[in-house]
């Protein structure tokens, strides 16, 4: 049985006829920008060419050319069609008559995960339709990813005379919150009241658009879900990855030609795999690169110089982010190696943990990586504007005894959407309890996209971290406000500065 469809709506570029889906509208695949593809490949997102007739929104557009097997694996599903062509977003409404939509409501758009090498803004923990019973409008977007979303090499670098571009995701990201801005009243969001948020890579994402000056004024707030602490990749070493990129894939290296570049096949440039990887890498994942128009500086020195964008900002980790470090070339053993090397000797802070490296490692690289993160920005953010931290400790209670360690990277991600029985890996393992602790975290993701403040009336008070008063919300079977949260062990993270000798 074919879905039910939407009213037309008219945006600026033309338009769009969505279906009902769990009883709310949702317009799939929308084009944002001009596929990137051809001689638009490297280059700054263009704007997409205008329409007249109705653009079927029915099925989520293309997503940019990855590992689909490893993102399966990695628990966020299928990210479906692979293609170059992958500039499309998603946006979930409430129902509404022809010409009537509503007005005025919070608008929440989620950038995803994935070390920018893998996701999609279709996968099903990332349905809109709970928040959007909630009050919300809900965006999901594509964008580019690989060495085609982030990417230095000298022939492409030196087609800016001034600087360079190589965060060419980021630059999408940008492209689909300018329509947002454009084109979202008309689907009943308010465009002065947009929140970012996203996990990982997408945490990542939210403070770089926070930092970029050519973010500004795009959205009003927003929400960095286990952001790990490894640095953007510097322009000069990006640059020598993409030179031994270019060389893999059979070209001359440094010398080869912009136009050899873009005459390579898109769905090769992912599985380009050296024979060493550390000797001659080829990847920037899982981060950003710096020094060029979009990112002038690393986020930590812009976070430093307080020169980001004085918005609200939540922030938080989970109790087992360090389920994902192995993927991103970190060791946990090696690294409790590494620090015992730098006569910093951390068995001390963990006083539960005897004679276990591995364990140890585990939860070193968590306190290192992640939770001492949303310590370090909130406390220099909270000094330009309201910032709250929060470390999500919650699972499915017909779960728990095949997760001792705590929530794994990314874990957390449907909790904040409301889709858990939507989707694996809790769907028919979910009980009434954990519901009303999934509506509990909703309600406070809602709540901060409407009106800043992520505490209802209703719910247990979320005070925010301010430079005097160091406060974490503890999102576990006890929801509480935790004072101090790990701080003896989050100082002395916080204190190592460079991490380069230790998790290498």
């Amino acid at each position: 049985m074919a879905n039910e469809k939407t009213p037309e709506v008219q945006t600026q570029e033309g338009p769009v006829q969505g279906i009902v889906e769990n009883d709310v509208f949702v317009f799939k695949g929308i084009p944002y920008a001009k596929p990137p593809v051809d001689d638009l490949r490297w280059r700054p997102p263009a704007p997409v060419t205008p329409w007249t007739q109705v653009h079927a929104a029915d099925k989520y557009g293309p997503s940019s050319y990855q590992n689909a097997e490893e993102c399966k694996n990695a628990g966020g599903g299928d990210p479906g069609t692979l293609s170059e062509d992958c500039l499309y977003l998603n946006v979930w409404t409430p129902k509404f008559a022809a010409g009537a939509p509503p007005s005025g409501l919070p608008v929440m758009v989620w950038i995803h995960g994935g070390a920018y090498v893998l996701g999609a803004g279709g996968l099903p923990p990332y349905v809109g339709s709970p928040l959007v019973k909630k009050g919300a409008i809900v965006v999901t977007l594509n964008y580019r990813l690989g060495a085609l979303g982030f990417f230095s090499h000298p022939a492409l670098d030196a087609e800016n005379a001034g600087k360079p571009i190589n965060n060419f995701g980021l630059l999408d990201q940008i492209a689909a919150l300018q329509w947002v801005q454009r084109n979202i009243s008309r689907f009943g969001g308010d465009p002065n009241n947009v929140t970012i948020f996203g996990q990982s890579a997408g945490g990542k994402s939210v403070l770089a658009l926070f930092c970029t000056p050519m973010a500004r004024g795009l959205f009003h707030k927003g929400v960095a879900q286990s952001v790990y602490g490894l640095s953007e990749m510097s322009q000069a070493n990006a640059r020598k990855r993409g030179v031994n990129l270019a060389t893999l894939a059979g070209l001359k290296g440094e010398n080869a030609t912009a136009q050899e570049l873009r005459d390579l096949e898109a769905d090769s440039l992912w599985s380009l795999t050296p024979e060493d990887a550390k000797e001659t890498p080829v990847s920037n994942a899982p981060v950003a690169i710096y020094g060029d128009q979009v990112l002038s500086e690393s986020l930590a020195d812009t976070f430093r110089k307080g020169t980001e964008a004085p918005l609200p900002l939540i922030l938080g980790s989970t109790s087992n982010d360090s389920s994902v470090v192995l993927a991103f070339g970190v060791e946990p053993v090696k690294v409790i190696e590494n620090l015992r090397k730098n006569l910093i000797f951390v068995g001390p802070l963990y006083p539960d943990i005897k004679n276990d490296d591995a364990e140890l490692g585990r939860q070193v690289c968590r306190d290192l990586l992640f939770t001492v993160v949303p310590r370090l920005i909130a406390q220099q953010h909270s000094q330009r504007a309201p910032s709250w931290r929060y470390y999500f400790d919650y699972t499915a209670v017909e779960r728990r005894p095949e997760k001792p360690t705590g929530v794994d990277h990314g874990s957390d991600i449907p909790y904040m959407f409301g889709t858990c029985e939507m989707c694996p890996p809790n769907a028919g393992h979910f009980n009434q309890e954990d519901r009303a602790f999934q509506e509990k975290v909703v309600g406070y993701w809602f709540e901060f996209a409407r009106s800043g403040q992520p505490t209802a009336q209703t719910s247990t008070e979320w005070p925010a971290h301010t430079k005097d008063q160091d406060s974490t919300m503890l999102l576990a079977p006890t929801t509480e406000a935790k004072a101090d949260f790990m701080k003896g062990r989050l100082d002395i993270f916080a204190a190592l500065g460079n991490l380069g000798n230790i998790i290498s």
